[in-house]
């Protein structure tokens, strides 16, 4: 793994350093970090994947919480940090010059401690300050197709605790396998965010597939204050918009036109009473071949995204049939594939996505409000034990598989309304 902190252009360490290393001289140690001396968090990884991973090094930083995880992505069949994982560990490491021990590939023990001088007049879940990090412009080279979308997400909620601007380029795969597509990150996810108060921003340079990866994004942080989310209804439709992509190998075969032709022609616009407001397709440089396709279904109260990538051997047309599917279940029109459930008669009444409801988890713990959810998933039971852990518990309630969660200071509840709240 490859980091640079580009001001200085000096390559960050990484450091081995065990909480109870009595061979590290005192005076070595920053005087915060020596009056500080909290203890670890004892987190058990054995039954989650990389998410649980992410999850609970961000808020190590947000809650300046030293933590300790065992058993790493026990439950994978490669288990252990991998390569996309190890890149997130190592680019916190780099920004809170933070004390890491287990950063090698493979380690199913990490321990972590962000180590930042609290900041008192910011207090976290657990009644301690905050950190305060600082900014600054970093390189970081994840070394294969592995996720830079998950790298980023890991640290879009670091923009609430930053003294000053943070940039990070990456190095990677961002429209790879079981990870957002850069195009939803970018026009689904941060649009959502920036109605809320987060101050971010991404420029491309170029994209990544499998099996290289290659890509090479920029994620620009501004120091943020969030505003209460509440995104407990849907409200009016108003619009679909399209972003189709093609590595430039592929563009004489026309796949990001094809792709989002497809799309057209499942999408039931008609039925749903909305316009097409956008269509984008670009030819990407890359330095593997590949495609992807994201829709967005833009509300009254937020938007939503729906996506699928290219396969080999997978007509373009198709893959713009199974992103147009997802949304089409969404909006509960079409004839799209899956359960007479999952079809339904009506639209589904959360405003967001299924993808995007364990994401957004995070922020409202930091925020405060209400979020509903199309579903309580793995991942977002998952992510509200973590945060719970962290001392930001989350009231659920669920009906018929819908779910509102709200952040564990609020009173409020639509339960005398047959609404679900977590």
């Amino acid at each position: 793994m490859d980091f640079r902190r580009r001001r200085d252009g000096r390559r960050y360490r990484r450091l081995e350093r065990a909480w109870d290393d009595s061979s590290t001289a005192i005076g070595t140690v920053p005087e915060h970090q020596r009056l500080r001396m909290p203890t670890a968090l004892e987190l058990d990884g054995s039954n989650a994947g990389g998410q649980f991973v992410r999850t609970a090094l961000t808020l190590s930083v947000l809650e300046n919480q030293p933590i300790r995880i065992e058993g790493v992505r026990g439950d994978r069949s490669t288990p252990g940090l991998r390569h996309q994982h190890l890149a997130v560990l190592e680019t916190l490491a780099a920004i809170c010059d933070a004390d890491v021990s287990g950063a090698e590939l493979g380690s199913d023990t990490v321990s972590f401690d962000p180590a930042l001088e609290e900041t008192p007049e910011a207090t976290g879940w657990r009644g301690r300050g905050r950190g305060s990090l600082p900014g600054g412009e970093y390189d970081v080279d994840i070394g294969t197709a592995g996720s830079a979308t998950l790298l980023f997400d890991a640290l879009l909620p670091l923009a609430t605790v930053l003294e000053s601007e943070l940039s990070v380029t990456v190095t990677g795969g961002t429209d790879v396998p079981f990870a957002p597509p850069l195009d939803y990150s970018r026009y689904v996810k941060l649009p959502l965010l920036r109605r809320y108060g987060l101050e971010a921003d991404y420029e491309v340079e170029r994209r990544g597939f499998v099996p290289d990866g290659g890509g090479r994004v920029t994620l620009t942080l501004a120091p943020s204050t969030l505003e209460p989310i509440e995104l407990t209804e849907r409200g009016p439709l108003e619009g679909v918009r399209i972003y189709s992509t093609e590595s430039e190998s592929l563009a004489d075969r026309d796949v990001a036109h094809r792709q989002a032709e497809g799309a057209l022609e499942r999408l039931a616009l008609e039925e749903a009473g909305i316009d097409l407001e956008e269509r984008r397709e670009v030819s990407a440089a890359s330095p593997s071949p590949g495609s992807a396709i994201v829709i967005r279904v833009d509300h009254e109260t937020g938007v939503a995204g729906f996506s699928a990538l290219g396969e080999r051997g997978k007509p373009a047309e198709r893959v713009g049939e199974d992103a147009a599917d997802a949304a089409n279940r969404f909006l509960g029109v079409g004839s799209a594939t899956g359960s007479a459930d999952e079809r339904g008669s009506q639209p589904q009444p959360s405003p967001v996505d299924r993808h995007m409801a364990d994401q957004f988890l995070v922020f409202l713990a930091l925020a405060g409000g209400r979020v509903r959810v199309p579903a309580v998933t793995d991942h977002v039971a998952s992510s509200r034990r973590l945060l719970e852990t962290f001392g930001a518990a989350m009231a659920l309630e669920a009906v018929a598989g819908d779910a509102t969660i709200r952040d564990s200071f609020g009173d409020e509840s639509d339960a005398a309304n047959g609404e679900p709240v977590v």
